[in-house]
């Protein structure tokens, strides 16, 4: 977070730049689920109030088209006030001027099905004992980040990521994982400790990979450890051959038939935590 009188001593584009991202930070405030480090701590002024006046450096800007600025001050005489619908607008019309789309990460449900203290924030994460995901090789931060957000959401008990898998403290997967990874954790495992793992658990092995049994068919495990692919190779042979729960494969129509590794494990985690 940044003072607000320091935002007037920064040039149009950085000053833009730093509004979105602290709105962004500032939403995921409002949801209980703050990225480490960028907690609202300001103990001069009220959350609701701290907005308020970003809002207002918002409005001064000569960029924001006049409908956008009429929007944002008709947010600020609205009773009560709603902060995060207030961040939201404000970032999408900064990302506008900048010339950026809002990010994946946009989409947050909320509230929260576990427990909370008496400020909002969940005391103790609800999931379902002995579902995995083994991320194998894969490479791009986002995609890592996006996985981790996945698994934490939908309720994985925690990732397990192969020796070549990109590191999750990276800072672009910590950013897309928006928390998620410090919150579910991970281990590295080789494929060969990952069948070990299996076996000392009782945990099934299975993939997300083409060729397989169609997923409104396919009987998912109660318990067991879904092995995902790189973005380039997908599984590998090795994977397949220790996956002796099966295949598990996303019908497509499209001519491509392709799907980012990110989306495809958020439609198979849908599809299994829905027969949990």
């Amino acid at each position: 977070m940044i003072e607000p009188h320091k935002l007037n001593q920064l040039q149009p584009g950085q000053k833009r730049r730093k509004l979105a991202l602290t709105f962004g930070a500032l939403e995921r405030d409002v949801d209980g689920i703050p990225e480490k480090g960028n907690e609202y701590n300001f103990k001069s002024i009220s959350r609701a109030e701290y907005i308020k006046k970003l809002l207002s450096i918002v409005i001064q800007d000569e960029e924001l088209p006049e409908d956008s600025k009429k929007q944002l001050e008709e947010v600020l005489k609205i009773q009560p006030f709603d902060e995060k619908r207030a961040c939201n607008l404000a970032r999408n019309n900064l990302l506008a001027i900048i010339g950026t789309f809002p990010a994946e990460w946009d989409l947050i449900i909320a509230p929260h099905a576990s427990p909370v203290d008496e400020n909002g924030i969940v005391k103790k994460r609800d999931f379902f004992p002995g579902v995995y995901v083994y991320a194998e090789d894969i490479r791009s931060p986002f995609n890592c980040g996006s996985i981790f957000r996945t698994a934490e959401a939908m309720g994985a008990e925690k990732v397990l990521i192969s020796p070549m898998c990109i590191d999750p403290n990276h800072p672009k997967a910590l950013r897309s994982g928006m928390g998620c990874i410090e919150t579910i954790g991970f281990e590295r495992k080789s494929l060969e400790e990952l069948v070990q793992f299996s076996k000392e658990n009782e945990l099934p092995i299975f993939v997300l990979e083409t060729g397989g049994t169609a997923i409104e068919e396919f009987e998912f495990p109660k318990r067991g450890i879904c092995i995902i692919g790189s973005e380039e190779l997908g599984v590998s042979p090795q994977a397949l051959s220790a996956a002796s729960y099966g295949r598990v494969t996303i019908p497509m129509k499209g001519l491509k038939a392709s799907l980012n590794v990110g989306v495809a494990y958020g439609i198979l985690m849908q599809a299994w935590v829905s027969r949990l």
